[in-house]
């Protein structure tokens, strides 16, 4: 009978607060985005393909250049790389201590799914802002279901989203900012430009094509001034 009256109560609560063509809508929505987000990534990964196999013959032209342009632009590349590999550390940490905060509110919370609510958002964490927003949606949403009160899911949402936006919008910035010798708001500003350019695609890479700008700006004279500007010395001096 107990079990009965709650599960009665739940279709109550879930027939009061729902509205079937609103999601309706918004798996509609989620589908379109899903398809255009497999379309974008399968380009991608066509151009990936064709670029890698030009690298060899793209070495060797640049390497015949007679002056020394060649160094600077393998300098350049290879400065590059180095950096965005570091970035993609960092990322992976901070995404690492995201996941770890998530589960730990979430288990003091007495919400189920906390280990996966942990690894959720870890995975989100690669998608700047994006990724984290989500990652705070879906859990404060399976709140609202297991504990059947707003006021609860909203206590939830608002430590997530501190957590997400102490780590996110502060610390991430910050660490990038100084490993990567980047200015920390020019972190969150490439982040924001290229998200409003070219959407969810944009935040994945808005950081990566900033710190490559600044490694080439770095090597050469006329275009110092700008890597020694938003940048710092260690980037300027190619290190």
């Amino acid at each position: 009978m107990a079990r009965g009256a709650r599960n009665s109560s739940r279709r109550v609560f879930w027939a009061d607060n729902l509205d079937s063509r609103l999601l309706l809508r918004a798996l509609q929505g989620i589908s379109a985005r899903l398809n255009t987000m497999v379309s974008f990534w399968l380009v991608v990964l066509l151009y990936v393909i064709l670029g890698l196999l030009e690298v060899s013959d793209l070495g060797a032209r640049i390497r015949r250049l007679t002056d020394d342009n060649a160094a600077r632009i393998i300098s350049g590349f290879e400065l590059a790389a180095s950096r965005i590999r570091r970035y993609l550390l960092i990322r992976t940490i901070m995404s690492a201590a995201t996941g770890i905060a998530v589960w730990a509110l979430a288990t003091a919370f007495g919400l189920r799914f906390a280990a996966e609510w942990g690894i959720v958002a870890f995975t989100l964490n690669y998608i700047p802002f994006i990724g984290p927003a989500f990652a705070t949606i879906l859990p404060t949403c399976y709140a609202l279901a297991q504990f059947q009160s707003p006021q609860s899911a909203l206590i939830v949402f608002a430590c997530l989203s501190t957590a997400q936006f102490i780590i996110g919008s502060y610390i991430e910035p910050r660490v990038a900012g100084n490993t990567l010798g980047i200015s920390p708001s020019l972190v969150l500003f490439s982040v924001f430009l290229w998200t409003f350019l070219w959407g969810i695609f944009g935040a994945f890479i808005g950081v990566p094509i900033t710190i490559a700008v600044l490694s080439f700006c770095a090597q050469f004279a006329s275009t110092r001034w700008l890597a020694e500007l938003l940048g710092k010395e260690t980037i300027m001096d190619g290190a």
